[in-house]
């Protein structure tokens, strides 16, 4: 049985159900504010799967090589090793405000120091993935197929260097993201993102701070969901708020899965500033020809799980195209999920976002400039980086051939 906690505070208990599922019940008396989700306020009865975990709890399971590290290292141990087991080891550092422990545990995070600045200038390649994952991986309660942990560095952390003071000095939280890729599958990936941020920065979405490391090994990401003070904002991804496994991340269309969806649980006055946002982002993602903009990389944040929720700041935005040469959009968009063309944006952009086609067409044209804008960067990066030339040189040709199609309703080409 897994104790789970929001807010440094317990709210439940977690168990196995039947031969497959898993059922979850709130301790009696719990406050409203102590509600795991959005998508599940406190009540008598219990929430049950008759398969797996609720989507909030395997929401941030690691995924591919981290799991499969941490299933060798557990296994033997555990004597088996399904979703509840891994939520077990992983549980007392997740992103977002929830936590697990033992029934009989007290929470406890204490992550272990790591310098930022040594990740970013080490040239240590597959040793200092190695180095790393042993590391943390009981410490990496986040989603995604290629390796993600989660490390502490307080003196390299935005969030907490805003002169406020910490909750407790004691409290030894998480405060960024690294992720590392399988160069032989997909050379430069980290440099890939670090471009396709740029562009959204650009483009004056919300992005948290990021770096890349001297050898492009590494891509080093502040965590959005850290407060000055040292606690976490919740997070909750478009798999949970729709109620989804994560082997469903890629079932659903953008108009309803995850624009309609925000509407129902943004419950904000800024409901319509952040819905041209979302909009955005799903041009950009279109132009730089991301398809793995599935429902786990588009999230809310709050403050309070019964208050005002936010869109999350952008993460997990890369051109694939580069790696498969015919991908498609994750989730559909007019029914297809073939690139959306700039007409059908348009579109979408007056009739889910609400904008006029004015409003919509400066959208547009303002991804169009950022994208110019970030090409010359990486043209520069490109010189001083041969190993990058030819993964660049692919990523410009499908920038150039996306932002025709998906920017400019002429088709035009851009990115001279």
């Amino acid at each position: 049985m897994i104790k789970v906690w929001t807010d440094a505070a317990e709210a439940g208990l977690l168990d196995r159900y039947d031969a497959r599922g898993s059922t979850f019940v709130y301790q009696p008396g719990v406050s409203p504010a102590r509600a795991v989700s959005v998508t599940m306020p406190v009540r008598l009865p219990s929430y049950n799967a008759p398969f797996g975990l609720l989507p909030i709890f395997e929401m941030n399971l690691p995924e591919g090589v981290l799991r499969e590290r941490l299933r060798l290292a557990f296994a033997k141990a555990t004597g088996t090793f399904d979703d509840f087991d891994l939520l077990g080891i992983v549980g007392r550092s997740q992103v977002g405000r929830i936590r697990y422990t033992g029934q009989r545990e007290d929470l406890r995070e204490d992550v272990p120091f790591q310098s930022v600045d040594e990740i970013l200038g080490k040239r240590r390649g597959g040793e200092l993935l190695r180095y790393l994952i042993d590391k943390f991986a009981t410490f990496s309660g986040i989603s995604g197929v290629q390796p993600k942990i989660l490390v502490r560095d307080d003196a390299a952390s935005s969030a907490l260097n805003k002169g406020h003071r910490r909750r407790s000095e004691s409290f030894h939280g998480a405060t960024h993201i690294v992720k590392f890729w399988e160069q032989n599958e997909y050379p430069q990936l980290a440099a890939n993102e670090y471009f396709c941020l740029k562009v959204a920065e650009q483009c004056g979405l919300e992005v948290p701070p990021y770096r890349l490391s001297e050898d492009a090994l590494a891509l080093v990401v502040d965590r959005f969901d850290l407060r000055p003070d040292g606690t976490y904002r919740g997070f909750e991804d478009f798999c949970a708020l729709n109620a989804r496994r994560t082997d469903q991340k890629y079932s659903g269309s953008y108009e309803s899965s995850i624009m309609k969806r925000f509407v129902q649980f943004a419950n904000s006055s800024h409901v319509g500033e952040d819905l041209e946002r979302l909009f955005t982002l799903i041009a950009i993602n279109c132009a730089l020809r991301n398809g793995d903009a599935h429902l786990k990389n588009f999230g809310i944040v709050y403050d309070d799980v019964q208050g005002e929720a936010r869109l999350a700041p952008v993460y997990d935005v890369v051109t694939t195209s580069v790696y498969l040469t015919k991908d498609t959009m994750a989730l559909t968009l007019n029914g297809t999920t073939r690139w959306a063309s700039a007409k059908e944006l348009q579109r979408v952009g007056v009739t889910r976002m609400g904008g006029t086609p004015a409003r919509v067409k400066e959208i547009l044209e303002r991804i169009d400039t950022a994208m110019a804008s970030t090409a010359i960067e990486m043209r520069a990066y490109i010189k001083e980086h041969a190993e990058f030339a030819d993964l660049g040189q692919r990523m410009l040709h499908e920038w150039k051939h996306g932002a025709a199609h998906s920017l400019r309703p002429s088709g035009q080409a851009a990115l001279s």
